[in-house]
C-alpha cells in the first residue's frame, strides 16, 4: 500500500470507523497531506459512518479540523469532508451555506469564494505562516459573514461595523455550540472580522493608522486581510503598505506614541466643538 500510495483501515473499515468516527478526519488528513488515495472500501465506509461524528467529543473534532486547516492542504481536505458527508455533522451551518450556494443559479462567484479562501490559506501556510486559531475560525465563517454584511465598504461607519458584528455573532453561535469553540477564540475571530474594513479606509480624519497598528489584535487582523487579499487577487499592495506602517509603529518611542494619541484626541475635540 505504501508503494501504491493507498490508505485503508486494518480489518473491516466500517467496524474500525464506528469504533472511533474521528478516524474519518484522520484518513482525510493523511490522504491530503501525503497525496495518498483512500481505498474504495474505506471511502465507502467513511460515507456510511460520517453521521456518527456527531457522537464524538467536540474538542477532539475541533483539534483535527484546526490541524486540517493548518496542513497546507485545507482546500482538498474540506472538499473530501464534503464529498464523504462528514461536513454536515461537524459544521451544519457551513454545510447548509455551501448547499444553498450550489443550488442558487445566480451565485456562481460566491459559490467559489469559500474554496478560494481555503486555497489562499494553503498558499499562506506553505509560505511558512502559522495562523492562529482565531484567524482560522474567522476564515471558516468569513464567507457567511461577508454574504450577510460586506466586510469591505466604501465608507466604514458605526452602523456597518455593528452589522458585521451581528452577522459574525449569528454565524459563530452554532459553530460555538457544535464545536464547543472556546469563547476567547470565538470573540477574537469576531473582532478580526469587524476590523477588516479599517485596512481600506482612505484619509478618514479621525483614523490614526499608526495607533491601529499598535492594537492588541492588529497582527492577526492583518494576517486575515493578507489571506483575503490572496483569495480575491487584489489588495496585496494595501497589505504591503500596512506591513510598512507596522514596522514604523513598532519603532515609535513611548513619547511618540503618546503624542500620536494626543493628536487624535485634539481632532475629536475640534470636531465636537464644530458640531455644537
Amino acid at each position: 500500500d505504501l508503494d501504491d500510495r493507498v490508505l485503508r483501515t486494518i480489518g473491516d473499515p466500517e467496524t474500525r470507523l464506528l469504533e472511533d468516527p474521528v478516524r474519518i478526519l484522520r484518513a482525510i488528513k493523511f490522504s491530503t497531506r501525503l497525496d495518498f488515495r483512500i481505498n474504495d472500501e474505506t471511502w465507502a465506509a467513511m460515507g456510511r459512518c460520517a453521521a456518527d461524528l456527531d457522537r464524538s467529543a467536540p474538542p477532539r473534532i475541533l483539534e483535527e479540523i484546526l490541524r486540517l486547516l493548518r496542513s497546507g492542504t485545507a482546500m482538498g481536505a474540506f472538499k473530501q469532508l464534503r464529498s464523504c458527508s462528514a461536513l454536515e455533522p461537524i459544521f451544519p451551518a457551513l454545510h447548509a451555506h455551501l448547499e444553498r450556494l450550489n443550488n442558487s443559479p445566480d451565485s456562481d462567484a460566491r459559490a467559489h469564494s469559500f474554496w478560494r479562501i481555503l486555497e489562499a490559506l494553503d498558499a499562506d501556510v506553505q509560505s511558512g505562516e502559522r495562523p492562529s486559531n482565531a484567524v482560522l475560525i474567522a476564515l471558516m465563517i468569513h464567507d457567511m459573514v461577508d454574504a450577510a454584511a460586506p466586510l469591505d465598504t466604501d465608507e466604514l461607519q458605526g452602523a456597518s461595523i455593528r452589522a458585521i458584528a451581528r452577522a459574525a455573532d449569528t454565524t459563530l453561535e452554532p459553530f460555538t455550540r457544535a464545536a464547543r469553540l472556546p469563547r476567547k477564540d470565538a470573540s477574537k475571530a469576531r473582532r478580526l472580522l469587524t476590523l477588516q474594513g479599517r485596512f481600506t479606509i482612505q484619509g478618514k480624519q479621525n483614523f490614526r493608522p499608526l495607533l491601529f497598528c499598535l492594537m492588541e489584535d492588529f497582527e492577526d487582523a492583518l494576517a486575515l486581510f493578507r489571506i483575503r487579499s490572496r483569495a480575491r487577487g487584489r489588495g496585496y499592495d494595501i497589505y504591503q503598505g500596512w506591513v510598512a506602517r507596522l514596522l514604523q509603529a513598532t519603532e515609535l518611542s513611548e513619547e511618540e506614541v503618546l503624542a500620536e494619541r494626543k493628536r487624535g484626541r485634539r481632532r475629536k475635540r475640534r470636531r465636537r466643538r464644530r458640531r455644537e
